[in-house]
């Protein structure tokens, strides 16, 4: 079995802006993340604030690519960003 960890980024450079996102979406859901330890936190909350930040992470993609291809042709799109951030 294989010791490495399927939790890494896929584009390391974005981690700072995921994190933010995270800890706003905690808020928003009004689960009490803090920096550090969360062990006190039930299964329940963590897979919502996950959840969540993956519904709106979908939601902005598909607003991403209708506009683009509405817009700006069928090569654009996936590689480009809106003012989305996350």
């Amino acid at each position: 079995m294989s010791n490495r960890s399927s939790n890494t980024a896929a584009v390391p450079e974005a981690k700072g802006a995921l994190d933010r996102f995270k800890y706003e979406v905690a808020s928003e859901l009004g689960v009490p993340l803090t920096d550090g330890y969360n062990g006190n936190l039930t299964s329940k909350q963590n897979g919502s604030v996950g959840g969540y930040m993956v519904k709106k992470m979908i939601e902005a993609q598909e607003r991403q690519m209708s506009g683009a291809q509405a817009g700006m042709g069928q090569t654009a799109g996936m590689g480009q960003t809106t003012g989305t951030q996350f």
